[in-house]
């Protein structure tokens, strides 16, 4: 069988319209590289009005039909939401129709379920584009380094938080200034909620861990913090100590203690202090990047635009190709395997660093009891400073890595204290020797 390879698109809007465009103009280069021709069978769409540009023929307001279709070889899903996009990718799993998304909020709430599904019917179904945009690092996960044993990743994966905390850097704004800078300038939603409270990054970082460390992980699973809290104090008290402040997404592999209960995953996203020196620390404005340890690779970086219409597509593309290829040769291409079936550890149990500026009396022994504190804790302090005297007393704490849970104690204990006036800043450290 020579013919087209027809695609269905669902949804049209800037990644959509990106994806229809490219079809049409680089339809010749991709039948190509696929081995067959690939053509659009159809577009679904809410409103076919707000859509002057695509070809009428192609326009649908039913989209279940669209994938039902017997002459649709392949699905595109850049609707996004929880329904109706499970529905239909089911619905084209159950067809024997691969399936390419960019749905990050869907894969990490029902990607078990939906890997299954693909896997009973014998197809594909491909996510480039749900996590850093045009940055290829979901197919390294699943393929290149599936013979590696991963031990961390560590990400920028939202361009509106890093542009965010970019600009209060580079020109000590605070939060709000640089959010309606950011939105001004088309990087933030008018709601901006699911990006500055770190639900988006959340979403990824469920992606991430589940595929480096073939254990399913959903977006519940993962501690999130926005950095909605973050002020310009604290972007400078990092800069003093050789630091700047990113929202990371951080999955990691925690070896065993010897209680018997082995390794887990320990997954989170919040605001962090890293050195400058940190590859990541140079990554700005709206890029994303993710940082990979693996014990033979070492330490890898994948940088790039992680947003955009043009970016996002160019994911979805090589998806495309990727599983076009892989309907001509008749065969699925690698799944996704959960084998490992670790524990994802709680916040609470998962060691962590903490930098804390105090407000305190500038009186003798005052040092002494809130070292004191941190060590009924069973937190140990790496460094400590004073920056000036009187009313205007401040200590700067980093400790040792020490569980969540005994810091954020500490930090409750601290606000107690006659002598501390005010727990004026407290952030997590990586990457700090």
């Amino acid at each position: 069988m020579n013919g087209p390879l027809k695609v269905a698109l669902l949804g049209c809007g800037t990644v959509g319209s990106a994806v229809l465009r490219a079809l049409q103009e680089q339809a010749d280069d991709l039948g190509a590289r696929i081995g067959r021709p690939v053509e659009v069978a159809g577009v679904a769409v809410r409103r076919p009005s707000h859509h002057p540009d695509v070809p009428a023929h192609l326009l649908t307001t039913d989209a279940h039909e669209l994938v039902a279709r017997d002459d649709v070889d392949l699905v595109v899903e850049v609707i996004g939401g929880i329904e109706p996009a499970r529905s239909l990718m089911l619905a084209a799993f159950e067809a024997g129709k691969s399936v390419v998304s960019a749905n990050k909020a869907l894969l990490a709430e029902d990607g078990v379920a939906l890997h299954d599904a693909a896997a009973k019917a014998g197809v594909d179904l491909y996510y480039e584009a749900a996590v850093a945009g045009a940055i290829p690092i979901l197919r390294p996960l699943r393929e290149s380094l599936v013979g590696d044993q991963l031990s961390r990743i560590v990400g920028i994966v939202n361009g509106t938080t890093n542009y965010i905390l970019s600009r209060m850097a580079e020109t000590g704004a605070g939060f709000g200034e640089a959010l309606a800078e950011a939105t001004e300038l088309g990087y933030a939603e008018a709601d901006p909620t699911a990006d500055v409270d770190g639900f988006d990054a959340a979403a990824k970082a469920a992606i991430l861990a589940s595929l480096a460390f073939h254990t399913p992980v959903a977006a519940a699973d993962v501690h999130r913090e926005g950095i909605a809290t973050v002020t310009a104090t604290d972007v400078a008290r990092a800069a003093e100590i050789g630091c700047t402040v990113k929202l990371l997404a951080i999955c990691e592999r925690v070896p065993g203690n010897g209680d018997g209960n082995g390794d887990s995953v320990a997954v989170r996203v919040h605001p962090a202090m890293i050195p400058t020196t940190h590859p990541l620390a140079s990554v700005g404005g709206a890029f994303n990047a993710v940082f990979v340890e693996a014990e033979a690779a070492g330490q890898l970086m994948f940088y790039g635009q992680g947003a955009g219409g043009e970016p996002t597509a160019s994911a979805v593309l090589g998806d495309l190709v990727a599983v076009a290829r892989n309907r001509v040769t008749g065969a699925p291409g690698p799944g996704v395997t959960g084998y490992a079936n670790l524990a994802v550890r709680p916040m609470a149990e998962t060691p962590t660093r903490y930098h804390v500026s105090l407000d305190v009396a500038d009186k003798p022994g005052v040092l002494a009891a809130v070292a004191q504190e941190f060590a009924q804790h069973g937190v140990s302090i790496s460094t400590v400073r004073q920056t000036g005297r009187g009313d205007a007393a401040t200590l700067v704490i980093v400790t040792h890595s020490a569980p969540d849970a005994a810091l954020s104690a500490t930090i409750g204990a601290l606000r107690e204290m006659p002598a501390v006036r005010g727990v004026t800043s407290v952030l997590r450290v990586e990457g700090l020797s």
